[in-house]
C-alpha cells in the first residue's frame, strides 16, 4: 500500500473567529493564497459552501495543466471545513481546515493527508520533490494570509510526517 503522508501548519492572525472562517469559506479566496506559479483557476461557475459542494479547478504543473475537483465533505461554520479530491493528481487527498479562537485572534490550522500515484515511483517523486513543494505552497499560502488578514505569524511551519509517524505520536502521547 502507497504511503499516506500527512502535511500540518498553523498560524494565528488577528481577525475574530467568524471573520476568518468567512475568508476560508469564499473559494474565490483560494486563488489569492495560492503560489502564482501554479497558475491556480477555479472553473465552477459559482459554488456555494456547503457539504457535498463541488469545486473545479485548474492548475498548471512544471507547466503541465491538470484538472482538480474537489468535495467539500464536512462543513461546520466557524470552526471546520474539510475537502476531499474527487479528481487530481493524488491517489487520494484529504484537507482539514480548522479555526478556533485563541488570545488576539484566531488559529488557522491545515491538515492535508494525501497519497501518491505510482506506489514506489510515488514515494520518490515525494522524496525528490513532492513533498518540498507541498511545504512551499503552504509556505506561500501562510505569508499571503497574513497579508490578506491584516498580519498574522506562524505558529508551526508546514511540516510533512507518514502515516505511521502520526500514529507513533498518538500512541507515545497516550502513555
Amino acid at each position: 500500500m502507497a504511503t499516506t503522508y500527512t502535511l500540518r501548519c498553523e498560524m494565528k492572525v488577528p481577525l475574530g473567529l467568524k471573520e476568518t472562517f468567512a475568508v476560508f469559506e469564499d473559494p474565490r479566496n483560494l486563488a489569492r493564497i495560492t503560489p502564482p506559479w501554479l497558475n491556480f483557476r477555479i472553473v465552477s461557475p459559482r459554488v456555494e459552501m456547503r457539504p457535498g459542494a463541488e469545486i473545479d479547478y485548474e492548475i498548471r504543473w512544471f507547466g503541465l495543466p491538470m484538472k482538480w475537483k474537489t468535495i467539500i465533505a464536512a462543513y461546520e461554520p466557524p470552526f471546520v471545513f474539510v475537502d476531499v479530491q474527487e479528481r487530481g493528481p493524488y491517489s487520494f487527498w484529504r484537507h482539514t481546515h480548522s479555526f478556533r479562537e485563541v488570545p488576539g485572534g484566531t488559529a488557522v490550522a491545515d491538515r492535508v493527508d494525501y497519497r501518491l500515484p505510482l506506489g514506489p515511483l510515488g514515494s520518490i517523486a515525494h522524496a525528490v520533490m513532492v513533498g518540498a513543494q507541498l511545504k512551499a505552497i503552504f509556505r506561500y499560502r501562510q505569508t499571503a494570509l497574513a497579508r490578506l488578514m491584516g498580519g498574522g505569524e506562524e505558529t508551526l511551519a508546514p511540516r510533512i510526517s507518514t502515516a505511521e509517524a502520526e500514529e507513533r505520536l498518538a500512541h507515545d502521547g497516550a502513555h
